[in-house]
């Protein structure tokens, strides 16, 4: 019987659209039916475990599940003997600390002998400590923000992402207690025909990420700019340099990422480059 790898993702949630996206970006595919709980992918030898997201940590741990495509706060939180392996770039929020709007906020030192709620209560008391801060925590599963309103605690740890909740709840964001995004992480013990498994997914996402965090430019150019424009254009090597019909000109191609693109722009222009086209890569193998 071929040996599957058994991959959990969020049943339903904040994850559970990224992750599914992700997979079928990676050419799995999953076959799952309303509901189902385990599906099996296609062309890859992976199930998918639909999981109740705060459950993981301990399925991995326990070897229910061999890996995860999960929080970074949840395996923070829950503290189970798993590994990291790949952050994913999705998902991104952050754990902070918020108060009431009209709150007179003087720092950290505020929370002193206060009462907190959150569903985050291990994350916190750490983060407490580190601070030399003695406070009461309320552990609620479930619309922390409206704490407050109903008297039952002075400020709250929570998840933010827009903020647009805190701000619905008249409340604002004071402290941010750690960044999170959506992570590929595993469980402690992975045979080695799982392990090998594990390697081509891994392969195939940063394939992937690595398609998502970079494009592909072409562009005209004199070709007494060439090594001006070689200087400002960053590529994995070099750019390629292919001849025009028009005499003089050349046509440079290379890959620039997308938190350069703005600044690159201005400063290919500025170096005579014309007519650039700027494509989106679907896969790229580093």
């Amino acid at each position: 019987m071929e040996e599957k790898l058994k991959i959990a993702v969020q049943k339903s949630g904040r994850l559970h659209d990224g992750s599914i996206s992700l997979l079928k970006e990676c050419g799995i595919r999953i076959d799952n039916g309303r509901d189902q709980l385990i599906a099996p992918a296609r062309d890859f030898p992976v199930e998918v475990l639909f999981l109740r997201n705060s459950d993981i940590p301990q399925y991995l741990e326990d070897g229910v599940a061999d890996m995860a495509i999960l929080g970074e706060n949840v395996v923070i939180e829950k503290q189970k003997q798993v590994e990291v392996v790949e952050k994913l770039g999705f998902s991104r929020c952050r754990l902070s600390l918020a108060v009431p709007k009209n709150t007179e906020y003087t720092g950290p030192e505020w929370f002193k002998n206060r009462k907190l709620a959150t569903s985050y209560p291990n994350t916190l008391e750490k983060y407490l400590e580190e601070n030399n801060i003695k406070a009461e925590i309320h552990e609620i599963s479930g619309s922390v923000e409206i704490a407050p309103n109903i008297g039952l605690a002075d400020g709250i740890c929570d998840l933010v992402s827009s903020g647009s909740t805190l701000f619905k709840n008249n409340l604002k964001e004071v402290e941010v207690m750690l960044r999170s995004e959506a992570a590929l992480v595993k469980g402690p013990d992975l045979n080695r025909e799982k392990v090998a498994i594990a390697d081509e997914l891994l392969f195939r996402l940063r394939s992937v990420m690595a398609s998502r965090n970079n494009k592909y430019i072409l562009l005209n150019a004199p070709n007494e700019k060439i090594d001006d424009i070689c200087n400002v254009l960053p590529g994995m090597k070099s750019p390629t340099i292919m001849p025009l019909a028009m005499e003089g000109w050349s046509s440079l191609h290379s890959v620039i990422s997308e938190k350069d693109f703005w600044a690159v722009i201005g400063k290919l222009k500025e170096n005579g480059a014309q007519g650039i086209l700027v494509i989106p890569i679907e896969k790229m193998v580093v």
